[in-house]
């Protein structure tokens, strides 16, 4: 088949159009699927998931697809495209090369069990029951090998996993970085555990009536920005964003009755997700540019709202009288008290609830394991195992059960290995920008002080929201701080933090 040139945009944009509404479709069905959908209809909607993915992934790998593509990168006609269409292409020519590969029935074969694994997940973890989620695992894990033989490993195995959400992320690199983070903030761990000035966290011990818990995210959320009108709140047994456009992009949280801070954080969290996805320019609306441009550049807007502004003195010192409303009775401490409490740095178990310090071992932990059965052989089995002696190894802790330990996140579940290190790369993007933004804005954290956050999230929009998938995560942090990603700014972050906090 032959497409003449004036042709080809209109129906590759077509093309693309559609892709965009069929991942809109499905993105809707998980959010149900994860948000209350009947336990009975769940295998049900899960072969659903499949079918339609199934369509998705035909029309993105189709021949017609591929030679809109050829057309549109012969150079006399990529050059007369828009920057828009031009990376538009350069994006779906790089899905294309890569999805091609996978036989759709194959695909559509994963896409079933990953839904159906991540509703046995829900159930292991609720139950305890790792060697009834185990199976699963396997056969995750042994659709993911078949992948990677199907696309052609890179310098490891595991490497090709990293660079769907961190392109061009190598193990040799995350290697070097997270050595050098676990180098220096491991002894600012040991001094701080040493300290004679240990916050009071006594007084976070209490039960919280979770009516007043969902009062207050949604009244955080308002104050960051996010377009109500555009989203909504839910609950979750793991808290999530998800974007269908920016016009509708949803949250959840998990509420517990005995920690008010769980839901709190995992709210100001999901909600950097949010503001992300809803300030993406329209123009990107309908196209496959209008998401994060890479999930370690979404992670550092979570992680810079949660922690960077939403763990800072400046911010409750606005915002914990309001709190204070909210549990009448019950948080009677001063500001200075609770915001040391909340800033905690102790080994913990679960990684959603760790302290900015610790919180990177719990990834470097994650990691180490992702590599381990992808570059080592180790099996679903063995995990466990593995998973406590690394607890041991690295925070001096071990999990009493596989709830606490290798079952608490869904990520695996989901077959989302490679995913975990974005994590720690948007700690280290985060402290990069905000030490930007502090020197752009002066009166920046007089601004949060205030409780005036809209022109933080106006910052954030103009240099990095708008542009969606335009910009490359290298090219944005060069464009936004005048230089490549640089770990040492988030261990210059934590050591002004920390030892303020615990007077060292």
């Amino acid at each position: 088949m032959t497409v003449h040139n004036e042709k080809t945009l209109p129906l590759f944009m077509e093309t693309i159009r559609k892709v965009k509404s069929y991942e809109e479709a499905l993105g809707v069905l998980y959010w149900d699927l994860r948000t209350g959908a009947p336990r009975k209809g769940m295998d049900t909607r899960s072969e659903s998931i499949g079918a339609l993915s199934g369509d998705m992934f035909k029309l993105s790998t189709s021949p017609e697809l591929g030679e809109y593509l050829t057309s549109l990168e012969e150079p006399q006609t990529f050059e007369s495209l828009s920057e828009i269409e031009q990376r538009l292409v350069t994006e779906t020519r790089k899905d294309y090369d890569r999805s091609v590969k996978i036989p759709q029935k194959l695909y559509q074969e994963y896409v079933v069990l990953a839904a159906q694994t991540e509703n046995k997940w829900e159930e292991a973890k609720a139950n305890n029951d790792f060697a009834g989620f185990q199976p699963y695992l396997e056969k995750v894990i042994g659709y993911q090998q078949q992948f990677i033989d199907l696309w052609g490993a890179k310098d490891t195995r595991y490497d090709t996993l990293l660079d769907q959400y961190e392109p061009g992320m190598t193990t040799k690199e995350l290697d070097r970085v997270f050595g050098g983070l676990r180098e220096q903030l491991v002894p600012l761990a040991a001094a701080i555990a040493a300290s004679p000035h240990q916050p009071d966290t006594s007084f976070l011990q209490q039960n919280y009536d979770k009516e007043a818990q969902k009062a207050y995210s949604k009244f955080i959320l308002n104050e960051m920005g996010y377009d109500f009108d555009a989203g909504r709140l839910d609950e979750s047994v793991h808290p999530f964003a998800t974007g269908l456009s920016p016009g509708d992009v949803r949250i959840t949280t998990r509420y517990l009755v005995d920690d008010v801070t769980s839901a709190l954080f995992g709210t100001i969290h999901e909600g950097g997700h949010a503001l992300y996805e809803q300030n993406i320019m329209p123009e990107l609306i309908g196209t496959t540019l209008c998401t994060g441009t890479s999930m370690g550049i979404h992670e550092s807007q979570s992680r810079f709202w949660e922690n960077v502004i939403g763990r800072s003195k400046p911010f409750w010192e606005r915002y914990y009288g309001d709190l204070q409303q909210k549990f009448p009775g019950q948080l009677n401490v001063p500001v200075e008290q609770f915001y040391r409490g909340i800033n905690v740095v102790q080994p913990s178990l679960i990684r959603i609830e760790a302290d900015e310090l610790t919180y990177n071992l719990h990834i470097i932990i994650r990691y180490e394991i992702e590599k381990l059965i992808f570059n080592e052989g180790a099996k679903a089995a063995d995990l466990p195992a593995i998973w406590n002696d690394k607890y041991r190894e690295y925070l001096g802790i071990t999990p009493p059960n596989d709830a606490e330990g290798v079952l608490q996140d869904v990520h695996w579940s989901g077959g989302m290995f490679g995913y975990f290190p974005s994590y720690s790369l948007g700690n280290m993007y985060a402290a990069q920008i905000a030490d930007t933004m502090e020197r752009e804005l002066p009166d920046f954290w007089g601004s949060v002080g205030r409780g005036e956050l809209l022109p933080i999230k106006n910052w954030l929009s103009e240099r990095i929201y708008k542009y969606g998938k335009l910009r490359t995560p290298s090219e944005l942090i060069q464009n936004i701080t005048g230089k490549p990603l640089d770990p040492q700014h988030l261990v210059h972050y934590l050591e002004r933090k920390y030892k303020d906090i615990y007077k060292l």
